[in-house]
């Protein structure tokens, strides 16, 4: 499996190589939209290309950010003209009443921005955050706003394993579990006192 692995990422390198910063713009698309696709075996070799001088760093961050906001617009969009269609006609029969949308849009109108931000950071659901988004016909601008904030961190943070370590890929491996935890223990505490400050205001 790990030499499967070893193949799909050395065929993306080179693609990357061969195609350049389009590569990277694809590619991150395809991450960001509804199909599962990891940002570390395109970003990480990106990055340590641009160590060797054959990629620019700016140019990468802004070939993977215009990605990740492709994809992003991508789910947004779908969710928001086809998934609440749906949903409002089918939901029933998937336990989805009218109050569960009226619960979600509200929930996105209050604690949308910190949701997408956070949502962003986290593995597994960075891909899936722009639907509910979607659904909740969440404000595009506000949307794009924390879209763009929370991946151009990740991408940031990836890029520049890439770019340090290299093709070690043992210390790529333990730094992004490292960074991983950290960053999802930065959010949970963000998380908390988000909440604790909205609980707060309710009370004044």
């Amino acid at each position: 499996m790990s030499t499967l692995l070893k193949e799909i990422a050395q065929t993306i390198v080179d693609l990357i190589f061969d195609w350049g910063y389009l590569g990277i713009f694809l590619l991150m698309a395809i991450e960001s939209s509804f199909i599962p696709f990891p940002s570390e075996i395109v970003l990480i070799p990106a990055g340590f290309l641009a160590s060797q001088g054959e990629m620019n760093l700016e140019m990468i961050m802004v070939s993977a950010l215009a990605g990740s906001m492709l994809g992003a617009f991508i789910n947004y969009f779908l969710a928001l003209l086809l998934g609440r269609k749906i949903l409002m006609r089918y939901g029933k029969y998937f336990f989805i009443s009218q109050s569960s949308m009226e619960k979600m849009d509200n929930y996105f109108s209050k604690h949308g921005a910190i949701s997408t931000f956070i949502g962003r950071l986290i593995p597994g659901i960075r891909q899936l955050i722009s639907i509910p988004a979607g659904l909740s016909k969440m404000n595009l601008a506000v949307f794009s706003t924390y879209t763009a904030l929370g991946a151009g961190i990740w991408a940031l943070i990836l890029v520049m394993l890439g770019y340090f370590i290299g093709e070690n890929q043992e210390m790529i491996d333990t730094y992004l579990k490292q960074i991983t935890i950290i960053v999802l223990v930065i959010l949970i505490l963000l998380g908390i006192g988000y909440t604790y400050k909205q609980k707060a205001k309710k009370k004044l």
